[in-house]
């Protein structure tokens, strides 16, 4: 791998040829009263058949329509989306040892034709009178905002980033996703009539008080904040990263210079994702280091696999003590660890071994061990209860213990997927609805 393939698509886009003849292999199963199982493992319920079956018939518009009535950002989590995990994962081709329907790429086809030919577009309902603000221009409240304004509220999206997306744009990996199709996509969202306020930050108790008060709704999409402030002897030696500047520099066109030998810190799938890339950027030695064994590690296993292919090397039951070097980080003291036996709730912790330390040369350390959870912003908000930093909602609805407050995405799950964070915005945005409906009704 080299610094030339840096933004090359992990999946290339499809052409109409080979688009036609993989629709054409899908057995186009399931109806309506029995959805196909890779719809069902959709979170943002595309009916994949459907849109399939369109493409095979000649209609890529037509398929789009059928994308974006479920998920607004459908070209993006065609890009991003773990499919192997989901839809993919899910297809009765596979179940039959056979080749599984690439329905991501077949999905990029249909809504790249659309927005590159602004078929996708939509007109907005008639108005309600009703205000929601949106508080994250990331993919929870870019899908909550496409929602209401199609519910015919006056949606006002608040970021403090001068660019829309959140992770899409910042946090993923520039192999999977740059910035296209956002900008389409935010467009289709404008269109409703939603208004972007960018570069727009809601830094104090008084200014989100002031945005609520002008609301009838707020729903906070805000996301998870900078990486976990967890700190090693030696880290202030250049060399040495987060996660999250490492990646946001690249997708900014400033990679960074690493050298060849590259250690990488974490489980997770940032994690792996930094691995990657690192190799991408040219650097032919690159370690990740995970304190348990791989049967713990939070990765996505195809990715992991994916990775080692690649020639990421692994070194599990590893913790970093300290980064060493004369000026410049040229190595890392670990420490062996080993798994106790499970405590009360099954989960075994790593402990490390006495006297088993040992250095791994590094020009490069990324930090990729999670991110903090925004509770001082959240204490801002009168009666929100938290849960370990995340807020609590009513799955049903949305709705937090403050009921003019909304909640979907990473600031409630803990981090999960761009598409998972869409599920969660429409589950709000029809809780908003009526919540707003409810509001009008006399006591």
């Amino acid at each position: 791998m080299t610094a030339g393939a840096l933004f090359a698509p992990l999946k290339p886009p499809l052409g109409d040829t080979l688009a036609l003849i993989e629709a054409q292999r899908c057995l186009e199963c399931g109806g309506p009263t029995a959805p196909a199982p890779c719809t069902l493992a959709c979170p943002a319920d595309v009916d994949v058949p459907a849109f399939v079956a369109a493409i095979a018939a000649g209609h890529p518009a037509t398929a789009a329509g059928i994308i974006f009535d479920q998920n607004p950002l459908g070209g993006s989590c065609a890009r991003v989306c773990p499919v192997e995990e989901l839809c993919e994962g899910a297809c009765v081709l596979g179940a039959a040892a056979r080749r599984p329907l690439e329905i991501a790429r077949l999905q990029r086809f249909a809504t790249d034709h659309a927005l590159s030919r602004g078929l996708a577009d939509k007109s907005p309902p008639p108005a309600t009178g009703k205000r929601v603000a949106v508080i994250g221009a990331g993919p929870g409240g870019l899908a909550c905002a496409a929602e209401l304004a199609l519910l015919g509220h006056a949606v006002t999206v608040y970021d403090a980033r001068p660019d829309f997306g959140g992770l899409i744009r910042y946090a993923i990996a520039p192999y999977r996703q740059v910035r296209e199709p956002l900008p389409e996509e935010v467009a289709r969202i404008a269109a409703l009539g939603v208004e972007f306020r960018m570069r727009s930050p809601v830094d104090s108790p008084e200014r989100l008080s002031a945005i609520a008060a002008e609301s009838d709704a707020v729903f906070l999409g805000i996301g998870l904040g900078e990486d976990v402030d967890v700190h090693f002897p030696g880290d202030e030696l250049p060399g040495v990263w987060n996660s999250l500047p490492f990646i946001e520099a690249i997708k900014m066109g400033r990679p960074l210079r690493l050298g060849p030998r590259v250690v990488v810190i974490g489980g997770g799938n940032t994690a792996i994702d930094v691995a990657r890339e690192a190799l991408r950027l040219g650097a032919p030695d690159v370690t990740v280091l995970y304190r348990r064994t791989e049967a713990e590690m939070p990765a996505y296993a195809h990715e992991v696999r994916e990775a080692r292919e690649e020639g990421v090397q692994f070194r599990w039951l590893s913790a970093p003590l300290r980064f060493l070097g004369n000026g410049r980080l040229d190595r890392v003291e670990c420490q062996q660890m080993r798994l106790s036996e499970p405590d009360t709730s099954g989960r075994r912790q790593a402990e490390p071994v006495p006297a088993s330390e040992f250095v791994v040369p590094a020009d490069a350390v990324v930090l990729a061990m999670g991110q903090r959870r925004r509770t001082e912003f959240l204490g801002w908000i009168p009666g929100l209860e938290l849960e370990r930093g995340l807020i609590v909602i009513d799955r049903a609805t949305g709705q937090t213990t403050n009921p003019k407050y909304f909640a979907g995405g990473d600031a409630v799950n803990g981090g999960d997927t761009v598409v998972a964070a869409v599920r969660a915005a429409k589950v709000a945005a029809r809780g908003i609805h009526g919540y707003l409906a409810g509001a009008e009704r006399p006591a």
